[in-house]
């Protein structure tokens, strides 16, 4: 069976990763895609869950090999990318692909597979509230907000290419609003 994939794709600390984790629990014909890494596996992280954690090379290796459906240098020197793979496994279980994934990564995913995707844009109502959501979450240092906050304003920039811009005012909102879109997508 060839599913289809929903696609969620946000700057950071606008609640995206909660909201596919609600469809998650919500949904039993969704999968998460499993994105794959060049960074080194962190803490309690586990290889194949969180991450498929690789080499540099070997991830180089797979880009060459035409492997990737997906991927993107996201900040210096590390790369995430989907491995077609991935997808292909889910699809083989008979569920939909659910993707959380960077706003290039997302437009990607979304061009490689045309109308069998739909590519959900998050935002937070602006950008004073994502700051304090990155600050509230404590666990990124001053430079590191800094430096999200100066993406943010770039990832923006390509929010209307996305099928769908969901805004994060109230997190039960967004979350009822996201089931809504994926239930009329699903029924397509």
């Amino acid at each position: 069976m060839e599913g289809k994939l929903i696609i969620f794709s946000a700057p950071s600390g606008s609640g995206k990763t909660t909201i596919v984790q609600n469809l998650l629990k919500h949904y039993n014909n969704l999968d998460f895609s499993v994105s794959a890494t060049s960074r080194p596996q962190r803490g309690n992280e586990i290889n194949g869950s969180d991450y498929y954690f690789l080499s540099p090379e070997e991830f180089k290796k797979k880009i060459d090999a035409g492997e990737f459906a997906e991927w993107e240098e996201v900040y210096d020197g590390v790369l995430y990318g989907t491995l077609k793979s991935e997808v292909q496994r889910i699809w083989s279980n008979g569920k939909h692909v659910l993707f959380d994934v960077d706003v290039k990564g997302g437009l990607n995913l979304k061009k490689q597979y045309g109308d069998k995707g739909l590519a959900i844009f998050v935002k937070s109502p602006s950008l004073e509230v994502l700051e304090k959501r990155l600050r509230t979450r404590n666990t990124d240092s001053e430079e590191s907000i800094q430096k999200r906050l100066g993406k943010v304003k770039y990832e923006m920039t390509f929010q209307d290419k996305f099928d769908v811009v969901l805004v994060n005012n109230d997190l039960q909102e967004a979350i009822a609003g996201a089931r809504k879109l994926v239930d009329e997508f699903l029924k397509k």
